[in-house]
């Protein structure tokens, strides 16, 4: 499109002709569907175009990421006083010259605003929750992610000011304790989303707020929380039945007591990431899998072996980062109960101990669609290939690379090289 609209494409009649033959309306509602770029291009072919390019309604979704660079404070203030209230979604994603000035500029003129991403904006502070606090109430969505001056003063000020908050992202923002989110949490009862990654003084009581105050949760990531135990995940369970998605990579002090807990209160998890939680069992992962029939995706690098597979390989599709698969893990997946007839996609990258005994072992899965094997440097092409003689229309997914050299003497075990060959 941006190869169509160069204003040097358009000479004064080839204008004057499309305006008579489309009304301003017709203009107008065709420039709603033009990116950023290509209407500041057509901005520039003509007066009367101008002026429908930098209409209002058609900068309602703004993404400056790919001009990260050049956007300071003024540009912001610029767009918000031409966008005004038809402003919706507006991203400043890694946008480092924005800072607060510019963003109650932003507040005060962009009062219908419902999506903001501010995550890497590192100049920000609490002064920029209080403005949105101040003028934006329609705020559903806010992404702070790496706004690390952010504090709990932050999250009250959203609190009183923006109750309709579905999804907040302060990952990295690690200043905010348990009385942020208590604030947060008693007065934003609609939220969906909170991703709380690297903010490492949050310990188990701020997690009993969310689950007493939250029960539309769908989505919790703590990656690297380290201080959270059984204790407040449990309530996390107890309170978030909707819960789908959850992340507790590097909580080390999580047991299999959180593994039976999800699975008796939270029947729709489709997604779990617990990837060092090195206390985790066949045991748990048994009544996890009894229960969370949705289950899709798992991310268990470090804390899975080739017994779990069996337990697991009716529900999962992805088996991505399991270091510690084998061969035998992936025979009883293969013949498991439901593999035959229900096994579609099976991705397997970054499983370096799996060879093309592996494929042998998958080719009566009559209904397995495609199949992914990035970083299986022991698959060889030569094993695809027998595969494909019996499952002749699977979709194969896969990079070839050469193991590297053998690690020096008292290394723990040994490694691949990652830098891969796609196929």
């Amino acid at each position: 499109m941006h190869a169509f609209l160069s204003p040097q494409m358009f000479s004064n009649n080839d204008e004057a002709v499309i305006n008579k033959k489309l009304p301003k309306e017709l203009l107008l509602r065709i420039f709603s569907f033009l990116d950023v770029v290509t209407l500041c291009r057509c901005a520039q072919v003509s007066r009367s175009w101008n002026v429908l390019a930098l209409d209002g309604s058609n900068w309602q979704r703004i993404d400056l990421f790919d001009f990260q660079r050049d956007i300071e404070g003024r540009v912001v203030e610029n767009i918000s006083k031409r966008c005004g209230g038809f402003l919706r979604k507006l991203s400043l994603r890694g946008c480092l010259g924005v800072g607060d000035s510019a963003l109650r500029t932003f507040a005060q003129n962009c009062r219908n605003i419902e999506l903001l991403s501010l995550n890497g904006c590192t100049k920000i502070t609490d002064s920029t929750c209080n403005s949105l606090s101040k003028f934006c109430p329609k705020l559903k969505h806010l992404d702070l992610a790496s706004c690390t001056s952010i504090t709990n003063l932050s999250l009250k000020a959203l609190s009183e000011g923006c109750p309709l908050l579905e999804q907040l992202n302060i990952s990295w923002c690690d200043q905010v304790t348990k009385d942020g989110i208590q604030a947060l949490v008693r007065c934003c009862p609609g939220l969906k989303g909170l991703f709380l990654k690297g903010c490492t003084q949050l310990e188990d009581e701020a997690l009993q707020h969310i689950g007493a105050h939250c029960p539309e949760l769908v989505a919790l990531n703590l990656q690297t929380c380290s201080q959270i135990t059984d204790e407040g995940l449990i309530t996390i369970c107890r309170g978030c039945h909707r819960l789908q998605s959850l992340c507790v990579s590097g909580c080390a002090n999580i047991t299999d007591a959180i593994l039976n807990a999800l699975g008796q209160n939270c029947p729709r998890l489709r997604i779990l990431e617990m990837a060092r939680c090195s206390q985790l069992t066949d045991v748990g992962f048994t009544s996890l899998a009894r229960n969370c029939h949705e289950l899709e995706k798992m991310d268990l690098e470090e804390c899975v072996q080739g017994f779990l597979v069996y337990v697991l390989g009716s529900l999962l599709q992805s088996l991505s980062h399991c270091e510690l698969i084998t061969d035998d893990g992936i025979r009883q997946l293969g013949s498991g109960p439901c593999a035959h007839d229900r096994l579609e996609v099976i991705e397997l990258d970054n499983c370096p101990l799996i060879t093309d005994a592996s494929l042998e072992h998958l080719k009566t899965c009559h209904s397995l669609d495609r199949i992914e094997l990035y970083d299986c440097q022991q698959i060889t092409r030569a094993g695809i290939k027998r595969l494909r003689t019996h499952l002749p229309n699977i979709k194969v997914h896969a990079y070839f690379a050469p193991v590297t050299p053998p690690p020096s003497v008292g290394g723990s075990r040994q490694r691949f090289c990652r830098c891969c060959i796609l196929l």
